[in-house]
């Protein structure tokens, strides 16, 4: 069937469109992580104040009341910005399906198309996450990198809609990619988890260190606890992700394994989250030692993401660039 050149067209408006609230999104959530916390010692004190008037006998004077109001404003920020967050994802979901639309396919049969869906699946995993934990405001530097991987996923990486190959043509384009897409989606989400919680460790144990920065973070527990529940989360779907693409690879070229590049670098992800899990499972490894293997990790699934198909080339170069 011919490309639907109109469907194509709007898909690349949303997913740009997309970027750019994320964009807008991000500045008003570091705003709230940068003001956030003083402004909610500053609604304490304002409500405080308040109490005490109207226990004496009397209202709120206007300076309670404005001080009220200015106190909550990074808050409000804060929850617009977590709106055009879930605004971004909508139109970034449209761009997917309009992409898909246009091809007539599972629209990840490039690398363009399936950066576009990891980094669709990280926000949604985010949103998630701010629905479980009061983690809100450390938005930011969940979607810096998302911005950043959008932006090269976007220009660098742009493919035009068009058929896949022949070797793509294959029901296996559905159940691989789709798994290894959700898993290395969110494995990005405890990536930045694990950094987080390294500065707020520090600081629990010398409040000298990133003062400034890790005094506004939440609790060295809670961050530990989002990076373990997404990785248990993650792991078997990116497993069954590793196997699917080495039953298809068997198929398509003969062979299960072949030290391709991208096969080996996910090999190597696989292995360092199977250690993270294995350690706490086992050693009881927590803390500062496992957040680094998770770092790992994370480090891996990006290079894996992106710079694998820039930098070299192998049999899955195919996919758009390289």
């Amino acid at each position: 069937m011919p490309i639907n050149e109109t469907l194509s067209t709007y898909s690349d408006w949303l997913y740009t469109t997309a970027a750019a609230i994320y964009v807008v999104a991000l500045m008003m959530t570091l705003i709230e992580q940068g003001f956030g916390a003083k402004g909610r010692l500053a609604t304490e004190r304002a409500k405080l104040r308040a109490r005490e008037l109207v226990g004496a006998g009397g209202p709120p004077t206007e300076e309670v009341q404005a001080e009220q109001r200015t106190s909550g404003r990074p808050e409000r920020i804060g929850k617009m910005g977590a709106s055009l967050l879930v605004l971004g994802a909508l139109l970034q979901l449209s761009a997917i399906v309009l992409r898909g639309l246009a091809v007539h396919r599972a629209p990840w049969g490039n690398m363009y198309e399936y950066g576009m869906a990891v980094t669709f699946i990280t926000v949604v995993t985010w949103i998630l996450v701010m629905w479980k934990f009061p983690v809100r405001h450390l938005t930011g530097f969940l979607l810096l990198p998302v911005v950043i991987l959008m932006f090269i996923n976007g220009t660098l990486l742009y493919t035009i809609a068009a058929p896949v190959q022949p070797a793509l043509q294959s029901y296996w384009l559905v159940i691989h990619v789709s798994a290894a897409i959700i898993g290395s989606g969110v494995f990005l989400v405890p990536g930045v988890a694990s950094v987080l919680y390294l500065f707020r460790a520090a600081y629990e144990k010398d409040e000298t260190k990133y003062a400034r920065f890790a005094s506004k973070l939440p609790a060295a527990d809670v961050l530990d606890r989002i990076a373990y529940r997404t990785t248990i989360f993650a792991f078997p779907v990116f497993t069954f992700g590793v196997l699917c693409g080495a039953v298809w690879a068997e198929s398509a070229w003969g062979r299960f394994w072949g030290w391709d590049p991208k096969e080996t670098v996910a090999f190597i992800a696989w292995v360092v989250y199977a250690a993270y899990l294995h350690s706490r499972a086992t050693a009881g490894w927590r803390g500062a030692r496992a957040a680094a293997i998770n770092i790992v990790g994370f480090a891996a699934i990006i290079f894996n993401l992106f710079f694998v198909n820039l930098v070299t080339a192998g049999l899955h170069s195919y996919a758009g660039v390289g």
